[in-house]
């Protein structure tokens, strides 16, 4: 029944009661019409409209600087700056999809901590893993692995695959929390935006070069030797269809707000956020990008991610996450860039994305 209906009903009932107290007749009928009491005057309140606040909107010198960044970069670049403080959200080209590479491991990360909290794994589980486990590029767990196996925790590979970006760590750990679809269902089932996530660092990297993944690739330079062997037009056809469409491509504009909740525990208990948040900002890459511009007092709590480079352009470049002033005050950044050369812009560009952001910060609380 709707409320209308209900409402109706439930009128209508009052006034049949009201006849029948004043003697007049209800004809048998609950739902028939009668005439208006009269004892006293109906008044009608008029309820105000509820007005819906608009989005507030970043400062004009901090947008215009965020834009000029980005126009002015070698390459491709997507900025996006929240301030959740303030409530506003400062983009240039945050809405197009950019490769995440390494980035991604975040959102196996929040969904190993949300199976966490869902009493579905522990992070103490013990897991081995072996030769067949091993994957590609920065895997410096592999020497153990190489040795005999080797047999550790689900919390100890999510804390290796977000400080150091160990691949292997985060495949594995992906794998023991329901694979690729368990990540994709937890981005859908929190409603995180226009994110992807691929199959996985050996199906992803191997396409992009072109390649069909074999697990001979994970040993030495073997993936390397194979990828050099392609015909170039096979290689640049394969990096150009990344970049256009990429696989695991996620826009800044939704990586920004998915942080912003995740900082205000809207993703995971409480517990699972904090861990979490302690675990990104014990992160030891990306010591040339926002973290070198960091004034003292500052902190960023975050996640790089870095492709393959072809002909020296670079499929992806990327530092996101939470920074936070001296006094308490927290953004969070998404900048994600495609640079057409391998010169260092693309860290350029994030140190300076970052001292504007703090030199607005600095100036709007000198106010």
């Amino acid at each position: 029944m709707t409320s209308h209906l209900c409402r109706f009903l439930t009128g209508a009932g009052l006034v049949a009661l009201t006849a029948l107290a004043h003697g007049q007749p209800s004809n048998g009928d609950p739902l028939a019409p009668l005439p208006p009491d009269t004892s006293k005057p109906q008044s009608t309140v008029q309820q105000p409209a509820l007005r819906q606040l608009p989005p507030r909107i970043a400062p004009a010198a901090l947008r215009d600087r965020i834009t000029s960044l980005g126009r002015s970069f070698n390459g491709i670049a997507g900025i996006s700056v929240v301030s959740m403080t303030d409530g506003w959200q400062a983009d240039y080209n945050a809405t197009t999809l950019f490769p995440q590479q390494s980035c991604s491991k975040l959102w196996v990360a929040i969904t190993a901590m949300d199976a966490v909290d869902k009493g579905r794994i522990s992070l103490n589980d013990r897991v081995t893993l072996r030769r067949d486990d091993l994957t590609l590029f920065h895997q410096p767990i592999s020497t153990k692995i190489l040795g005999g196996g080797h047999t550790t925790t689900l919390g100890s590979l999510l804390f290796t695959a977000i400080t150091e970006s160990d691949n292997t760590a985060n495949d594995k750990l992906m794998r023991s929390v329901g694979g690729p679809q368990a990540v994709r269902d937890m981005i859908a089932a929190k409603g995180l935006g226009s994110i992807r996530f691929y199959e996985g660092e050996r199906a992803l990297q191997s396409k992009i070069a072109g390649l069909i993944w074999s697990q001979s690739y994970s040993i030495g330079d073997a993936f390397y030797k194979a990828r050099g062997a392609l015909p170039a037009s096979v290689r640049r056809a394969s990096f150009e269809r990344y970049i256009a469409d990429p696989y695991d491509g996620a826009a800044p504009h939704s990586v920004a707000l998915a942080l912003a909740r995740l900082k205000k525990g809207e993703l995971l208990s409480p517990a699972s956020t904090q861990r979490l948040l302690a675990t990104m900002g014990s992160t030891k890459t990306g010591a040339l990008r926002v973290r070198a511009a960091l004034k003292p007092g500052w902190k960023w709590s975050h996640k790089t991610g870095t492709g393959q480079d072809f002909q020296g352009r670079v499929g992806g470049i990327n530092d996101i996450g939470i920074l936070t002033a001296p006094d308490g005050t927290t953004y969070t950044m998404a900048i994600m860039t495609v640079p057409n050369k391998a010169d260092g812009a693309s860290q350029d560009l994030m140190q300076a994305v970052t001292r504007a952001v703090m030199a607005s910060h600095e100036a709007r609380r000198t106010l």
